[in-house]
């Protein structure tokens, strides 16, 4: 438990923040209409799914408030930088936007579940009451719009209504349905098998949260739920006056005779969600501004396992290590934009991406510019973002485990250290890197060989040949490989990279990587850096708990994971 808690802790008090406020709010506003007078002849005719529906739909405008700032990118770039004191904390915390996107999504859901279900018992005894002719409180006060058609608590009127009649042609119920199918919509897209292998459908479906906060804003303007008013509550208050609404004679003089007023509950949604909907309309200002800027394509390379390199370069364009661009071709699709990580580095003159043949989209791009002749296809760049990469160079031990094409983030910071090399920079914190590279089929390796070539020579001239530690596994080979390898086992360079180091058949046994680091730098803090897939994540994340201290003067290991 101490050793999660150097990894976990503010994340933990983030979401144990979150999760107090809900229940805070549920607690409260369930309580206040369970139990507010105002709301007495409400509760008379709806009982306690009143309290379940107002108070679920508080916690609905909280967490609408909430689901638009973590995909904010502009705004967290700003944050990224603007942390000046436990900068690493805090930064860590940025790179669980879209988790805490996730979770306040799925909030929204059981929450709208709560709150359908709730107003469908209500809508049942709105109309049971209607009918109900045995003078009873409930059945009284859902007459009281013959008397005057001001004065009316139930907003049904008729015997013919029907629970469906009123989902469907009032306000609230419309928008109601509207608004939930969006959101059911929505979240199915969401799944991981929908993002990974439709990404397209994913992306679509999630523009209809535009519908979502439309709906949400005008869901409670028609006021259908309604509580006595102030000025009735001083003159006929329910406790002392309601049995004359059931008992009344017709010459009644008692104050209580007059009938009581009741008032909707005022639409507040908008209250909520007005801040970050103005904030996000911003952002897409913002990024429509910035797609709108030119973009020239300055050279495209085809690597091997279908893996396409542009070099692009763009007026004003900045980057760091480790970040990422959304990229959109309107020769492959007008709407579509999609992340990729920056493969450059930020001493180069131009920036660029590499993109591996994974869906339609990739597929079609990659063609494109395959079968170009004369002129370029044009590209749009939003962008750059950062990522949990940027801080590498805060640590002084480093990490760095990329899993096929997951490397592109550490090509950026690799070529980085390579120039500041060049450059003599001694401002550099970092004391040693160690590479992790997993690919499954040998030509993959071939993407960065260069790179990793000139990063030996460069580091043996300068002296510094310890600071990178960079082993390669294939987990992916037939015997031939297996045997060539074997049979030029005693070579300089290995067979399958051209490099000194020698390919590792299989994957990283972890707990041993993470003991002799542990072992080498036993007072160090050491960041583990990971592009790659969840089962790997899972893994590294535990050996980060595992081999940390809560001991200050001791070995810390802090993991970090690109999440875009």
């Amino acid at each position: 438990m101490g050793n999660w808690l150097v990894n976990h802790w503010f994340s933990a008090a983030v979401l144990a923040a979150w999760l107090g406020i809900n229940i805070f709010l549920f607690t409260y506003y369930f309580l206040f209409f369970d139990r507010d007078e105002r709301y007495f002849y409400t509760r008379a005719i709806l009982g306690s799914a009143l309290a379940w529906a107002r108070a679920s739909a508080k916690c609905l405008n909280f967490n609408s408030m909430l689901i638009l700032l973590p995909v904010c990118r502009n705004l967290l770039s700003f944050l990224r930088g603007s942390f000046s004191c436990c900068r690493r904390t805090l930064r860590k915390q940025l790179d669980h936007n879209l988790t805490f996107h996730k979770l306040v999504a799925y909030a929204l859901a059981l929450l709208t579940a709560v709150h359908t279900i709730a107003h469908l018992f209500n809508l049942e005894r709105y109309n049971h009451s209607q009918q109900a002719n045995d003078g009873s409180l409930h059945a009284v006060l859902s007459k009281m719009h013959l008397q005057d058609s001001n004065k009316w608590l139930n907003p049904i009127h008729s015997n013919q209504t029907t629970v469906e009649y009123v989902a469907f042609t009032t306000i609230p119920g419309l928008t109601g349905v509207i608004i939930t199918l969006a959101l059911i919509l929505m979240v199915t897209s969401s799944t991981e098998f929908i993002r990974r292998n439709y990404f397209e459908v994913f992306w679509y479906t999630h523009h209809l949260f535009i519908i979502y906060f439309i709906g949400l804003v005008i869901h409670g303007v028609a006021g259908l739920v309604r509580g006595q008013t102030e000025e009735s509550m001083k003159e006929v208050h329910p406790q002392s006056c309601a049995e004359f609404l059931v008992n009344k004679s017709k010459e009644c003089r008692h104050k209580c005779c007059k009938e009581p007023e009741f008032g909707s509950i005022p639409a507040e949604s908008w209250k909520w969600v007005l801040a970050p909907v103005i904030l996000y309309i911003f952002e897409r200002i913002l990024r429509i501004w910035r797609a709108r800027q030119k973009v020239v394509v300055t050279k495209v390379v085809m690597h091997p396992a279908k893996v396409l390199e542009l070099q692009m370069q763009k007026k004003g364009f900045r980057m760091e290590v480790g970040q990422y661009i959304f990229v959109n071709c309107p020769a492959v699709s007008l709407l579509e934009w999609h992340p990729f990580t920056l493969t450059s580095a930020p001493e180069e003159d131009f920036f660029s991406i590499h993109i591996r043949a994974a869906g339609d989209w990739t597929e079609h791009i990659i063609d494109t510019f395959q079968q170009q002749k004369l002129e370029m296809p044009r590209i749009k760049v939003d962008g750059p973002f950062g990522t949990a990469s940027e801080d590498v160079f805060l640590y002084e031990v480093a990490m760095l485990v990329g899993a096929g094409i997951g490397v592109t983030p550490f090509a950026s910071i690799l070529k980085s250290i390579w120039y500041r090399f060049q450059q003599n920079d001694q401002t550099l914190k970092t004391k040693k890197i160690y590479f992790y590279w997993l690919c499954r089929d040998t030509g993959a390796f071939t993407w960065f060989n260069d790179l990793l070539a000139s990063l030996e020579q460069k580091m043996a001239e300068s002296g510094k040949a310890d600071f990178l530690t960079y082993r390669l596994f294939l987990t992916g080979w037939d015997t031939s490989i297996a045997n060539n390898a074997a049979l030029h086992f005693d070579t300089v360079t290995d067979t399958v990279t051209g490099l000194r180091q020698k390919t590792i058949f299989g994957r990283p046994r972890w707990d041993t990587e993470f003991s002799a680091v542990a072992t080498a730098h036993p007072r160090s803090v050491v960041g583990v850096f990971l592009c790659g897939p969840e089962a790997l994540a899972k893994v590294l994340r535990r050996s980060c708990h595992q081999h940390s201290s809560l001991d200050p003067r001791k070995v810390k290991f802090y993991f970090n994971k690109e999440n875009f």
